[in-house]
């Protein structure tokens, strides 16, 4: 077991001051099979005037709040201890297509839990240029474990990590023509390869260890919020991959949350009212080893 220590800081700075704020943020990490939440702060300055903490559809823990007085700043910081397990070992499981078909077959609260994350969404859409990634990958009969780290495998190959070529407003069509795009870009189009031959798919937002051990490289996407691709597989449950880094299962990381798509667990977003007045937008992220190997 490893411990992480998480310091996430989330600063906008305002040229005039705003009279009313609302602010959504999912920075506390959660209780997973392999992730334990040791201690967790937040601090938000100035002060907000309400708060409400709660815990949405997915399991995924929410604060909103809002600051209702004049303010040219706001500054949300998340502060966790986590205690990270080695994942299990996952089986070879079943021909992907007959996952397909057992997701298909769910009824009840299985359907609900999972079916939600079969749906495509604007973020997550289905289109021709995927079958390039999935026809590789999946090819007829192959077990699912296999088919999923060769999907991981190519999109790790066939794209370039480029901070400056995409938001998250950027159409995955886009990343897939240009080749190039950041973790939350090939996290998408993980999930919509999946999605578009049936097999449900999760987002996955929260962090990897910033400064790796003297032996290891560091991984791409650190010092900022990370995202990677969670697969449904009968009588194993969710199986994680982050095909930003080749790394399946992923290691060194560590969830907040998971959705449908990045919309369900963006990290801080919200609205502000005043006049018409420029921001600034400063995020970091930091993940150190506090103890473990």
């Amino acid at each position: 077991m490893t411990t992480y220590g998480v310091v996430h800081h989330t600063r906008y700075e305002y040229t005039a001051p705003m009279s009313d704020g609302f602010t959504m943020a999912h920075v506390q990490p959660r209780a997973t099979n392999v992730q334990r939440v040791v201690a967790h702060r937040l601090t938000i300055d100035p002060a907000p005037d309400e708060i409400d903490e709660s815990v949405d559809v997915f399991g995924n823990h929410v604060v909103r709040f809002a600051v209702h007085r004049p303010h040219t700043s706001l500054s949300v910081q998340a502060v966790s201890d986590v205690d990270v397990s080695e994942a299990p070992v996952y089986p070879e499981g079943a021909a992907w297509e007959t996952v397909v078909d057992r997701a298909c077959a769910l009824r009840g609260p299985d359907a609900t839990a999972v079916g939600a994350f079969a749906a495509t969404t604007t973020l997550t859409p289905s289109l021709p240029e995927l079958a390039v990634l999935t026809d590789a990958a999946f090819m007829p009969g192959k077990p699912i474990v296999y088919a999923l780290s060769e999907l991981c495998d190519t999109i790790h190959r066939s794209f370039q990590f480029d901070p400056g070529f995409s938001d998250v407003t950027t159409p995955i069509a886009d990343v897939l023509r240009a080749r190039r795009g950041v973790c939350q870009d090939f996290a998408h189009i993980s999930v919509a390869c999946l999605r578009s031959i049936g097999l449900p798919a999760r987002y996955v937002s929260g962090y990897i260890e910033t400064v790796a051990l003297d032996s290891e490289p560091k991984l791409v996407g650190a010092d900022a919020s990370h995202a990677w691709c969670s697969a449904w597989i009968p009588e194993f449950g969710w199986l994680d991959f982050d095909p930003t880094n080749n790394q399946f299962p992923p290691l060194q990381h560590i969830t907040v949350g998971w959705g449908r798509d990045y919309r369900d667990v963006a990290p801080v977003h919200g609205v502000v009212i005043g006049p018409g007045a420029g921001q600034e937008l400063v995020v970091g992220v930091e993940v150190s080893r506090i103890s473990g190997m």
